[in-house]
């Protein structure tokens, strides 16, 4: 392919590409989803530059560099054993060491965490940090064990896991289900097993080398890129009403930063439903939030008891008017038919904490809408941005001040949305953010791949 394709070719070209996806990984639907969504956006910039096609660039992308999947056996505390399965997705080290979360959910499964690697090889590029992109987890629920079962199980998982990763070939951060305290068992095991200190993990406590703002990072980061962008309109935060989904880390640091830029927060939610607080949730609110749901995990309906809000059971917040809104729970929470109900209601900005919240139909609208859209391998970079950066500082047996590394989170979150504006910059003056991400995530991965030689 040697000059700019028509839409014709384009098509034909995406179609035939997608056919062979699905017919080398069959139903893993997640996984189709996210590969798709970055070839169709980046096919314009690579139609005309047959180096990437004469060397199946985008097809090496796309085929994960290994996959590790193990049997998980531990002990709960009735003497029962109990069987569950453990992932690795080492999807591409171009650009440095695989670097990804663990996720333990019920939710999860290979196609899960391939289209997870997949996002984080752009997304970990997108942060000019030297990291390749991977993923990992367990079809495993930590909700409801007791500390001694989920110790046991993080230590039968590490069992496996240790052999496939280090601090210069793999390095994992937590997800969902994984916190502090699932890290701090993890990283016991690794040390028990292989007698090393080294930064081995990420999102690691303070004490046996974490960073500060790792666990602000991601939130801060989703509401840095929106300011980025508001900032390009010459407008802000001040006056806006925003509504944000979820109620955990993710949530409660971009309402934090949300209330300091100006705006107001009206919505949040969780499995069960969504809370709407016309007057805003503030500082003292969140607190409440934050305590409900890390101590006494507990429902975000309890909230609209304490401060009198309303609750909608089994709906997501996305029917509440306005001006921008903030996907920070799950996959596909935001649906084409919850898109167009943003849009009518007046919302001009989208910016994604969680990982790939919205489906398809759903970017589309933002697209046809030409909304300010930020897709979450850019939006939510922050917090593998902070891991690095604790890479850095675990490499070098140094700590950074919490002063230094939000200016350079906040630095970073600029320097991805410069990016993303270069690269998704369209005639007429709008600029495509999903475009910009995509591209400038493949072209730095890409050039590291040709520079390799076909391996």
């Amino acid at each position: 392919m040697s000059k700019v394709a028509t839409p014709e070719q384009a098509k034909e070209y995406l179609n035939r590409f997608m056919e062979g996806l699905k017919r080398r990984n069959p139903g893993e639907t997640e996984f189709h989803q996210a590969v798709y969504e970055v070839v169709q956006s980046i096919f314009p910039y690579i139609a005309d530059k047959p180096r990437y096609h004469e060397k199946q660039i985008l097809e090496r992308m796309a085929e994960p560099d290994r996959i590790v999947s193990f049997r998980v056996c531990w002990e709960d505390d009735d003497g029962n054993v109990r069987v569950n399965r453990g992932y690795r997705i080492q999807n591409n080290n171009a650009i440095g060491p695989y670097k990804g979360g663990i996720r333990f959910h019920p939710s999860v499964t290979q196609s899960v965490l391939k289209f997870l690697a997949f996002e984080q090889t752009f997304k970990n590029s997108l942060t000019g940090l030297p990291m390749g992109g991977g993923k990992g987890g367990s079809d495993f629920n930590p909700k409801g064990k007791s500390d001694a079962e989920v110790n046991r199980f993080c230590q039968s998982f590490m069992t496996t896991l240790f052999h496939h990763i280090g601090p210069d070939m793999d390095v994992p951060a937590g997800d969902i289900g994984v916190g502090a305290r699932e890290i701090g068992y993890m990283f016991g095991q690794y040390k028990r097993l292989t007698n090393q200190f080294v930064g081995v993990l990420t999102g690691k406590g303070l004490e046996f080398g974490g960073s500060l703002i790792r666990t602000e990072a991601t939130g801060y980061g989703t509401v840095y890129m929106m300011e980025n962008m508001l900032a390009v309109k010459k407008d802000g935060f001040e006056g806006k009403n925003c509504a944000v989904s979820g109620s955990g880390n993710v949530a409660t640091y971009s309402v934090e930063k949300i209330n300091q830029l100006g705006g107001k927060v009206v919505t949040l939610s969780d499995s069960s439903g969504y809370i709407h607080d016309k007057d805003g949730i503030d500082a003292d609110k969140l607190a409440y939030v934050v305590d409900l749901k890390t101590v006494r995990r507990g429902r975000i309906s309890e909230y609209a008891k304490e401060f009198g809000a309303e609750f909608h059971d089994g709906k997501r917040p996305w029917e509440v008017p306005c001006d921008l809104a903030f996907p920070c729970a799950t996959q596909n929470e935001v649906s084409g038919a919850d898109a167009k109900t943003l849009l009518k209601n007046g919302c001009i900005g989208v910016s994604e904490g969680a990982n790939m919240p919205t489906e398809q139909d759903g970017i589309d609208a933002y697209l046809d809408a030409g909304i300010l859209y930020a897709p979450s391998k850019a939006a939510n970079a922050g917090g593998v941005a902070v891991s690095g950066l604790e890479m850095s500082q675990n490499s070098a047996r140094i700590s950074w001040s919490e002063e230094e590394l939000q200016k350079l989170l906040r630095d970073t979150m600029k320097g991805i949305h410069d990016q993303c504006f270069e690269y998704g910059e369209e005639p007429g003056g709008r600029v495509n953010y999903l475009k910009g991400a995509n591209t400038a995530g493949f072209v730095k991965v890409a050039d590291a791949m040709l520079a390799y030689g076909v391996v």
